[in-house]
């Protein structure tokens, strides 16, 4: 297990789970903090080992959101963090949805503001039933720079999205499975068997394959329907494992 004072990482069978580490701050988000779980999803994507990724936080909390006490009172221009907290958040958003492997948000416990804006980026998400969440940017006159304007509406629909953002509401894990927000929400304690079997399911199946679905994800949203199926049907990806499978079912 490597740490540093504010992230943990653990790799164990293929996984690597990353786990943001200030527990009596709610984990919430620091410029250290990002800076580290930026280089350890850049670390994962890059490891060989590595078929999944699970992100969780310790403690009783996902994450509060961004500390901005970590700001040492510098001043809020226009409603924005600053760099300090904006180039690395984006670079660990954006390694999320480039890596050619699955990143599971493993919400344990409360998700708040920059925190979520870091969930919808993951490939799939969990949800404990006690955790609540919310875009709370607009409560405290603050602007989303990380992305939540844009992938909240994609997640969840334009209306509800936007009634979320602008009245700053608190929502509970069975709306976010009843929004699309979740895969699946369970008890606290069961979150962790759930979580540790659909990784395993994950993992037993083509990385290959996984690595394109991602890359042809990333089309989804950025073209029309017939442009996105016909990158589909150009795109080439490397799965060397198709006909040992097949194989196995052939048999």
């Amino acid at each position: 297990m490597g740490a540093t004072q504010q992230l943990l990482t653990h790799h164990a069978e293929g996984v690597t789970t990353i786990t943001l580490n200030r527990p009596d701050a709610l984990n919430a988000l620091t410029p250290v903090m990002l800076k580290d779980l930026a280089e350890a999803l850049a670390a994962a994507a890059d490891d060989e080992r590595v078929r999944a990724v699970v992100l969780t936080g310790s403690g009783r909390a996902f994450s509060a959101g961004v500390d901005l006490k970590s700001l040492n009172g510098a001043p809020i221009v226009d409603g924005m963090v600053g760099d300090l907290l904006d180039v690395p958040a984006r670079a660990a958003i954006e390694s999320i949805e480039s890596m050619p492997k699955p990143v599971i948000a493993k919400v344990n416990g409360h998700c708040f503001t920059g925190a979520l804006e870091v969930v919808l980026a993951c490939d799939l998400v969990y949800i404990a039933t006690g955790a609540k969440l919310g875009d709370t940017h607009a409560k405290w006159g603050l602007r989303p720079t990380w992305g939540m304007s844009q992938r909240l509406p994609r997640k969840i629909g334009v209306t509800r999205a936007r009634e979320l953002s602008l009245t700053a509401a608190v929502f509970g894990a069975a709306e976010a499975l009843e929004w699309g927000l979740a895969n699946a929400i369970a008890e606290r304690d069961a979150l962790d068997t759930l979580v540790a079997e659909r990784v395993a399911q994950i993992c037993s199946n083509s990385a290959g394959a996984i690595a394109a679905y991602k890359d042809l994800w990333r089309q989804t949203f950025d073209t029309s329907l017939a442009d996105g199926v016909a990158f589909e049907s150009r795109s080439h990806y490397r799965i060397d494992d198709s006909n040992t499978r097949l194989a196995e079912f052939l048999k």
